[in-house]
């Protein structure tokens, strides 16, 4: 299994407020509370929730559902979903 191709934008850790699973992140203003603005990384990635790790999320409650690749484009697409909100944002 190839690793998930994340970019870092950090788009998923700006919008913890949208998924019932992420919302205990949520600093208050849909921002993870783990998130680093300046660097735009996570302050605690080693040690990350696991909803935060794509690859185990895939082997726990999605492997017996899609593939890995359909996993993967699902993922994609709704990182592209969140860069169309910042987009209509801006």
């Amino acid at each position: 299994m190839q690793h998930f191709p994340c970019n870092r934008c950090g788009l998923c850790c700006q919008n913890v407020n949208l998924a019932e699973e992420t919302r205990f992140l949520d600093r208050g203003d849909g921002i993870c509370s783990h998130y680093n603005e300046i660097s735009k990384f996570c302050t605690i990635y080693a040690n990350r929730p696991d909803i935060c790790r794509v690859d185990l999320q895939y082997r726990l409650h999605y492997a017996h559902l899609y593939s890995w690749n359909e996993f993967v484009d699902l993922n994609l697409q709704a990182c592209r979903q969140l860069a169309e909100l910042k987009k209509m944002e801006l």
